[in-house]
């Protein structure tokens, strides 16, 4: 994953709305939701609630597909795990510099 991606995924997920969207559809797991049921269950009005799906769609955490009328929404479990790795893929790495030099 490049920087330039990371940073569209994590700047998704940096309000409070979208966060909400997005524990809602992790909750729901492989078969997602509608874009009414994330509505219902998180009181975010329609237009809003679009607007805060497109931007987690644009950024890859959110995939949508039309089934007719209706949009299933679900959350991209391998972008996610693609962030976690990423922010996490250094964990510790300046640790035991550290306690080389103080040794």
């Amino acid at each position: 994953m490049q920087w330039e991606e990371a940073a569209q995924g994590f700047a998704a997920m940096g309000s409070e709305a979208r966060l909400q969207v997005l524990r809602c559809l992790i909750r729901a797991g492989e078969d997602g939701l509608t874009v009414g049921d994330i509505q219902e269950r998180t009181g975010i009005a329609p237009s809003t609630l679009a607007h805060h799906l497109k931007f987690l769609a644009a950024a890859g955490v959110v995939a949508q597909v039309r089934h007719g009328r209706t949009t299933i929404c679900r959350a991209d479990y391998e972008q996610l795990e693609a962030l976690a790795g990423f922010i996490l893929k250094e964990c510790c790495e300046d640790a035991g510099k550290r306690a080389e030099n103080d040794g």
